[in-house]
Parts: structure tokens; sequence; C-alpha cells
């Protein structure tokens, strides 16, 4: 499991040092976000996975003892846009904390990180 003293060199370093079940979780979320912003880069930035589109990174995210997590640099505009379907969740400043008990919003993570992106957000008709 990740530790403080753990350095890793890619994602898959990182997301293969957690069990099985949070590993599938962190997959998920890694493949939400690769299929909301297909051209972003994924690489490892302050010892956890992130992605970077353009210069602009839309969202780390990283796993915990009891809840995995997104985070992000200002602006936190997203979280101010998304503030009511995120009411179901703990959310900071720059991080909102997900329980491993609940399914892993799939969508709302997709429109967050187009939104995080400057890509333009499809909404359902």
């Amino acid at each position: 499991m990740a530790t403080a003293k753990n350095k890793f060199e890619t994602v898959e370093d990182y997301i293969s040092s957690f069990p099985a079940e949070v590993q599938k979780i962190l997959r998920l979320v890694q493949k939400t976000i690769q299929k909301a912003v297909p051209d972003a880069e994924e690489l490892i930035s302050y010892q956890i996975p992130a992605f970077k589109r353009n210069g602009v990174w839309i969202f780390y995210y990283s796993a915990y003892a009891n809840h995995y997590s997104l985070s992000c640099p200002p602006p936190f505009t997203v979280f101010e846009k998304y503030k009511d379907e995120l009411s179901a969740f703990e959310v900071s400043k720059s991080a909102i904390k997900f329980p491993y008990q609940k399914p892993v919003p799939t969508k709302l993570i997709a429109e967050m990180a187009k939104f995080r992106s400057g890509s333009k957000v499809q909404t359902p008709k």
C-alpha cells in the first residue's frame, strides 16, 4: 500500500501498491478521466497520479484507508459549478473525498474533468 516513503515512477506503480478492490476503483477513475479527456497526459506528480492537458492540471487522484480522492490546484471553480452534485461527498477547498462503499460517480467525474480541461461538456438530451 502507498506510504509516504514510496517513490512511484509510474501510475501503474502507484495503483498496483493498493489492494485489489482499491485498484479496481482507481482504474475506474483513471479510465473515466481518460475517456472524458482523451488527449490528457497522465503522470505522477507529488507521488500520486495526475492528468494534465495543454499545461492545465485537470485532477490528481489518490487512495487512502477509507476513501479515494480527486484534487486539483486553483482555480477551484469546478467545486462551485458542481456543488449540488457534490453535496453527498466531503469537499474541501481543493479536494473531494469519495467513500469506498459508494459507487464511483463516473458521470460526475467525467463532467468535472471536461470542465477542468476546458473541453466542451456534453449535456444529455
